[in-house]
């Protein structure tokens, strides 16, 4: 290994060609990455559902529901199944292991969903299966707007997305606000009676004239020709002419006893943005795409067709993800620049200029280097990668700084460049390399971390375990080749020679420095080793005693407030889709005229639709893209807060209004799931809990549960003896009953233009539907027309909105936020404590999901990893120094760290995250043993040199030789970090410095954990690691003086 590291000095061209290569290939590398705000994150988690017209949620959950868990149940890789029965449809989530492979779990879930398919009504339409991912978020909404006819808009609208849609990086432009196509045939009742027509008739005319007919072909031996029967409906106007009566030479066609238009379905939902109808595109961008070149390309198809639109139609832009992913991008580099310019004027003004730009030139480098694998991984260019760059920057220049002080120190003995960078890698290669292993230990664990969480943070650890592995390169090559050529010493005048003697050969504690009063503080402690042990144990029991009592409890991820936030309006009871939308409106208007939003899109749906975020009685939800911070004054909370205010006078609905998470998604606050196959036990619960819920805990809001909402629907009891006396049956009255309400489905065509089969449905017009026209509904008969109400009885019953089950289980669950200033931690545990006291059915099961059950998980990985890391860098550590005692007292330094953490919770009063502090734990494990490491070092080449020497001279002479480059690494990291601890965010690009926002609040537990861990732990470890290092010495002579037997005596000598 020597001899390569002096090949790599002596032929230092080369190895600077090489470093050149590395530099180009990591600009090529950054270039090519896609950009991101957040991670793109590849979950195998698919949405399978099966629509079916008419049909109830219990037959939904009977028909379509079960024989699909069934066969899910099969596939390997599932960790859960999540079913939602609903009116008109059944739907199941399919949620794998994140590290499945999705290709294979797309092929598993079709295949069972294939097999279930046998077990489907037949008038069940094809099962739909989604994938949902992070990259399927729509980057940018683009809205038309205009008073011109629906049509007009739509043709528009279909226009625009095939031209977006042709773009290589864009996946898809679904549209948002219109309504499905339709060739509706309108039939009067009283024509059907003047001409003695069914509907049957009608509707058997037009499913046997709209048939796929393979006539075949003809071959007599003079040739073959093919024949063909036109019977497929083409042209919405070929439903016209179909006869369905002939009575001699008279035919009754269609258009006789018909309105036949090709229209749109009947609304169910209205969408807006910033108040004005739209039909919207949502465009959503390939998977390794860049998100601003993405955008850049569909606006720039986007203004080419505006061009060409009428007057009275206009196009703009909403929750448009380029700038917010630039701005992101742009202020962490500047912070990254902020950082690296504050390091280098720390190094250069402790090392001098020359030996500070060799120091300085390892953190280009190493990015650069690191950014090669980060292009190789697939990975793209986000804000968890910056941050690791961020976090790593401080770090990097560790070894750099060891290796390049130690050759200053030669070059002032008299050595020259060369020999002094080359004894300066051999002498620090082992301490150099064991520091960073130790690091990669601790941040090793971290890339296996699992779950969306780990899917997550992955970036993280990835990151800066390839800018470490570059820096380990830079420190140990390509810095001393750099420094081979154009190092020189720092300072050669006779004072800095005499200390440096004093440093090498003399008593420190002779200096009149800051080193020479450190040597004396540390020969003091050391003196007295078991009581500097003692007093330091004191200091950490104390901490984490204090901790305990006066923490600030625990939070998920982060407290940052992000830019994009939702509102959900809810309301109960039967209401018309006007209703619906009228309700809406009227928050809408006062959302509206709040300061601080730009763009406000709203759709509004009918009550009783699945969620899985809630219950079934919301009518509208609204998506909220506010102003950047310094474009606004107040800040999301205090907006959203306005908004709940606002609409407090609204009778008849409830606002929620929650910002979007940060991190991982979670959902509301607390969620508890209740489950057990017996349903009679669910919603008694519910009730009880909710009212606990909301008489007795304080401080929670949007309350919410799945029970069945309040309701009616009308049950029509069909009396089958009395129906066979008249002729009739139950489809018959099937039949009839679809007239008055969507229409009956009698077959499909496809115009032009069109994505999917166009329905053709027949119906009465809408004077003729509605609840009253049920009771005079008649069926025609052999008997003639006979009216319902004869045999069919009208009855209203408690309806039913939505079934859910968990893994095969029915459920139902309570929902709700905390308010601001109150952490959700800590009303789950009071919930837990109060569902623990009470007397609930063996039967039944009550678990904490979302947050909690993440939180849990986070915290039961981040123990294991920590735990691991430990293990590995133990292991490291007995094979660099070949003693326990001498690794156990590094790893000591883990413990004062994790003290130092919790001891700036407690200053500061924040709450300590479950992912990011408890990230941060683990990686100043690896960063606070450097220390410890290069002090253990430096203490054994002094003893192996000097075994007769006094062993607290040594251990003083350890400590004041190895202050500089100890307190110059942690200084170098926790300025890097600093600002962002500080809850600032310092651009040096675009000159701004923020206070409190989104960016730096993100952060602010990360990276207060290592600035507060790291600082503490330094401190102490200057002082206790040497100390501890004297106990074995001191252990031994209290040995020699104790009075023992003779026989022990015998024994000692």
């Amino acid at each position: 290994m020597f001899r390569f590291l002096e090949a790599a000095i002596s032929r230092s061209r080369t190895t600077l060609l090489l470093l050149f290569m590395i530099l180009l290939s990591g600009m090529i590398a950054r270039c090519s990455i896609p950009v991101e705000g957040d991670p793109d994150i590849s979950v195998p988690f698919f949405v399978v559902t099966v629509v079916h017209e008419g049909i109830s949620p219990e037959d939904a959950e009977r028909l379509l529901v079960m024989p699909l868990e069934i066969e899910l149940r099969q596939v390997e890789g599932i960790e859960e199944i999540n079913a939602y029965a609903s009116e008109n449809a059944g739907t199941v989530m399919v949620e794998f292991d994140p590290d499945f492979d999705l290709d294979q779990a797309l092929m598993d879930t079709r295949e069972a969903v294939d097999r279930a398919k046998v077990e489907f009504p037949s008038t069940a339409e094809e099962p739909i299966i989604q994938e949902q991912s992070t990259s399927e978020f729509p980057i940018i909404q683009v809205n038309l707007v205009g008073d011109v006819p629906e049509r007009m808009l739509y043709t528009l609208a279909l226009d625009l997305r095939d031209l977006i849609e042709a773009q290589p990086d864009i996946l898809s432009a679904d549209l948002q606000g219109s309504r499905e196509e339709l060739l509706e045939a309108i039939i009067d009742p009283k024509e059907l009676e003047t001409y003695g027509l069914s509907s049957e008739q009608i509707i058997n005319s037009i499913a046997r004239n709209n048939r796929l007919i393979p006539a075949g072909s003809l071959d007599n031996g003079d040739g073959r020709f093919a024949v063909k029967v036109p019977s497929v409906i083409e042209n919405y106007s070929d439903i016209y002419d179909i006869p369905v009566k002939s009575d001699g030479d008279t035919v009754i066609a269609l258009s006789d006893v018909a309105e036949v238009r090709r229209t749109f379905k009947d609304r169910t939902q209205y969408s807006r943005v910033d108040g004005k109808n739209t039909i919207a595109l949502n465009i959503v961008k390939r998977a390794d795409s860049n998100v601003i070149q993405a955008i850049e390309n569909a606006k720039k198809v986007t203004e080419a067709f505006r061009e060409n639109l009428p007057a009275k139609v206009d196009i703009f832009y909403s929750q448009d993800q380029a700038p917010y992913a630039q701005s992101q991008v742009v202020e962490l580099e500047g912070n990254i620049l902020t950082a690296l310019c504050l390091v280098m004027v720390i190094v250069v003004a402790a090392m001098g200029i020359r030996s500070g730009l060799i120091v300085g030139f390892g953190i280009p480098a190493s990015f650069l280097f690191s950014l090669i694998f980060i292009y190789l991984l697939g990975y793209s260019f986000n804000f968890m990668v910056m941050f690791g760059m961020l976090l790593g920057l401080g770090m990097l220049i560790d070894g750099a700084i060891v290796v390049t002080e130690y050759a200053d120190r030669k070059m002032i003995e008299g050595y020259n460049s060369r020999d002094a960078y080359l004894a300066a890698a051999k002498r620090m290669f082992w301490p150099v390399t064991a520091s960073i292993a130790t690091t990669l230990a601790a941040f090793l664990p971290l890339m296996f971390w699992p779950g969306v969480s780990g899917k997550f943070m992955r970036f993280l650890p990835v990151t800066v375990f390839t800018v470490l592995s570059g820096s380990l390169l830079y420190a140990l090559v390509f810095g001393p080749a750099i420094g081979a050529i154009i190092g020189r010493a720092g300072n050669k005048d006779k004072k800095a020679q005499k200390k440096l003697d004093i440093l090498e050969q003399g008593d420190p504690r002779e200096l009149r420095s800051v080193t020479g009063l450190y040597a004396r503080v540390l020969g003091f402690a050391t003196r007295y080793g078991l009581v500097t042990m003692a007093v330091t144990l004191g200091i950490l029991f104390t901490t984490f005693w204090a901790y305990g009592q006066y923490g600030s409890g625990l939070i998920y991820f982060s407290q940052a407030e992000s830019k994009f936030a939702s509102v959900s309006i809810r309301a109960r009871g039967n209401l018309s889709v006007d209703e619906t939308n009228a309700l809406v409106k009227e928050v809408e208007e006062q959302v509206l005229e709040i300061e601080g939003i730009e763009h406000l899109s709203v759709r509004t749906q009918m009550s009783g639709q699945p969620s899985r975020n809630g219950g079934g009685d919301r009518i509208g939800s609204m998506f909220l893209e506010l102003y950047d911070q310094p474009q606004r004054r107040n800040t999301a909370t205090e907006i959203l807060e306005e908004i709940r205010t606002r609409s407090a006078n609204i009778s008849g609905i409830q606002v929620e209004a929650r910002a979007e998470d940060m991190g991982p998604p979670v959902g509301k606050d607390l969620n508890i799931e209740l489950s057990s196959y017996n349903r009679d036990l669910l919603e008694p619960a519910v009730e009880k809990i909710v009212n606990y819920m909301r008489s007795e805990v304080d401080g929670l809001r949007d309350i919410d549960d799945t029970r069945s909402l309040p309701g009616v629907e009308f049950k029509l009891n069909v009396d089958r003896a009395q129906a066979a006396i008249y002729g009739a049956d139950v489809s018959q009255v099937g039949i009839a009953v679809q007239l008055v309400t969507n229409g009956i489905k009698v077959g499909e065509y496809r115009p032009d233009r069109a994505d999917d089969g166009v329905d053709i449905r027949v119906r009465y017009p809408s004077e003729s539907r509605g609840l009253l026209a049920l009771d005079q509904l008649r069926i025609n008969t052999a008997n003639g027309l006979v009216p319902l109400s004869n045999f069919v009885s009208l009855e209203p019953i408690p309806n039913v909105d939505t079934i859910e089950r968990h893994n095969g289980i029915p459920i139902k669950k309570v929902l709700a936020d905390v308010a601001p200033g109150i952490l959700a931690d800590t009303k789950v545990k009071e919930l837990q404590a109060w569902i623990a006291t009470q007397d609930w059915h063996p039967d039944l099961k009550i678990t904490f999901r979302g947050a909690n059950e993440e939180q849990a998980e986070s915290l039961a990985f981040v123990g294991v990893a920590f735990a691991l890391s430990l293990l590995l860098m133990f292991v490291l550590l007995v094979t660099q120094f070949n003693s326990f005692y001498q690794s156990t007292l590094i790893l000591f330094a883990v413990i004062l760290s994790t003290a130092g953490v919790l001891l700036g919770l407690l200053i500061t009063g924040n709450p300590f995250s479950a992912i990011l502090t408890g990230v941060g734990v683990v990686a100043l494990a690896g960063i606070v043993v450097n220390n410890n490491i290069v002090l253990i070092d430096t203490y054994n080449k002094l003893r192996a040199e000097n075994p007769d020497q006094d062993y607290v001279q040594l251990i003083v002479r350890t400590g004041a030789q190895r202050l500089r480059p100890v307190l110059l690494t942690t200084v170098t990291t926790v300025f890097g970090l600093l600002p962002l601890a500080s809850n600032l965010s310092i651009d040096v690009i675009n000159r701004t410095i923020v206070q409190g926002g989104q960016l730096s609040t993100l952060w602010v537990p990360l990276s207060q954990a290592i600035v507060s861990g790291l600082t503490f732990a330094t401190l102490l470890t200057l002082v206790t690691t040497p100390a501890m290092l004297a106990i074995p010495h001191q252990l031994k002579a209290l040995w020699r003086r104790l009075p023992l037997p003779m026989g022990l005596r015998r024994a000692r000598a």
